[in-house]
């Protein structure tokens, strides 16, 4: 998405203009409030028109995920419960029985257009742990080489922590993320992103474009139904995510007619969240900073902490003093002050704990005597890749 548009104006956000997307690759995600008609079971008729939609992006040789909520939603339905259960094994109990429904309707919507479909259940530890996020990705990349359309929901069946790994607007964000698509749209029951709530106050004018990482845009979010848990608020979040890996997002209403080939086409409907290169690295460390669980601890001396706290600087391995846990290249661990114990910040780390464990206190030079030669990791966590806490 060309940079241009990320540095509007404070009134060319609220002016239509023509989107130029090149996509090869989108992800479409639809929410509860859409997919189940407001809590009255599954709306089978917007279900075929929107796979409609995304057979002409299909055939045209759009690649298309799907991030489809709607299991609890359904299953509350079909055990005719007045609203959503709070424990967390009815909770579970529904998404079983809601999952059935809602993607043997996707299939059968998209196969009378010739789309082969696939389910994908993820629970936030395969996105967590490098090797599951990268076994993940490589099925959901050899789905798209065979032309079959990924449809993903979270595993809230057995998923814990009261099936908070958020919601799915998050985690169309990542999997957006980890297929480096070229646009994320969010269908929800609103037309786009409002200065203020538009049912209040109808002088709200709606957003046209902003960038992702525009502060002011989580003060005018709303808060989730009680049906879904998403809201504005989250869908801001996750366009922020997006923007993590240079995708664009656009919240806009399900109902507009051929909203998903339209958006695709460039048309100036809802509210498209930009990015660019800057916003990359703070996206990048807002996601880091938020991360709920670490895959393991690099204690560093005082030296190190100064570096990293008060110059920004990477985080080298002659400043790790001991190495914690059990992790893989990628994962992200936090860094903690070997005097006082505080968490200083989280990151990316550039090795596995074996060999973080064995350049810890090492310089540079030596690297090639203790990994082999040719050895080009130089810094154990990069200042890119990490978010301070402190």
């Amino acid at each position: 998405m060309a940079d241009d548009i990320a540095n509007t104006t404070e009134e060319a956000r609220f002016i239509k203009q023509t989107r130029n997307f090149d996509i090869q690759r989108v992800i479409v995600k639809i929410g509860s409030s859409l997919l189940t008609n407001n809590g009255r079971g599954l709306d089978r008729t917007a279900i075929y028109e929107w796979a409609k939609q995304i057979a002409k992006l299909h055939k045209q040789g759009v690649e298309v995920l799907l991030v489809s909520s709607g299991a609890v939603a359904e299953g509350v339905v079909r055990m005719n419960l007045e609203e959503r259960p709070r424990k967390l094994a009815a909770l579970q109990a529904c998404a079983s029985i809601g999952q059935m429904g809602l993607i043997e309707t996707w299939w059968s919507a998209l196969i009378q257009h010739g789309i082969q479909s696939s389910q994908l259940l993820l629970t936030h530890d395969d996105l967590s742990n490098r090797s599951r996020y990268l076994n993940t990705t490589g099925a959901l990349t050899q789905l798209l080489d065979w032309r079959v359309l990924p449809v993903i929901n979270e595993n809230d069946t057995i998923t814990i922590d009261e099936i908070k790994f958020g919601d799915n607007d998050t985690l169309g964000a990542m999997a957006a993320a980890m297929v480096n698509a070229d646009l994320y749209i969010i269908l929800t029951d609103q037309e786009g992103v409002f200065t203020d709530n538009p049912r209040d106050n109808p002088n709200a004018k709606m957003i046209r474009q902003e960038r992702a990482m525009a502060d002011y845009l989580f003060d005018i979010a709303g808060d989730g139904g009680k049906l879904g848990r998403g809201g504005m608020l989250t869908k801001i979040r996750a366009g922020r995510l997006a923007a993590m890996g240079g995708c664009p997002t656009v919240i806009v209403s399900g109902a507009i007619d051929d909203v998903i080939t339209r958006v695709v086409s460039g048309e100036a409907v809802g509210t498209l969240l930009t990015t660019n290169d800057e916003d990359k690295i703070i996206a990048r460390k807002q996601w880091l900073a938020a991360h709920l669980r670490m895959s393991g601890t690099l204690i560093v001396d005082a030296g190190a902490a100064k570096a990293v706290i008060e110059h920004h600087k990477s985080l080298l391995p002659v400043g790790v003093v001991e190495v914690r846990g059990d992790f893989d290249e990628g994962d992200v661990v936090e860094v903690v002050h070997q005097d006082t114990g505080e968490r200083i910040a989280v990151g990316q780390v550039n090795f596995s704990s074996r060999d973080a464990r064995r350049v810890a206190r090492e310089r540079t030079e030596e690297f090639d005597k203790i990994l082999g030669n040719h050895e080009e990791r130089v810094v154990m966590v990069h200042r890119d890749n990490l978010a301070l806490t402190v």
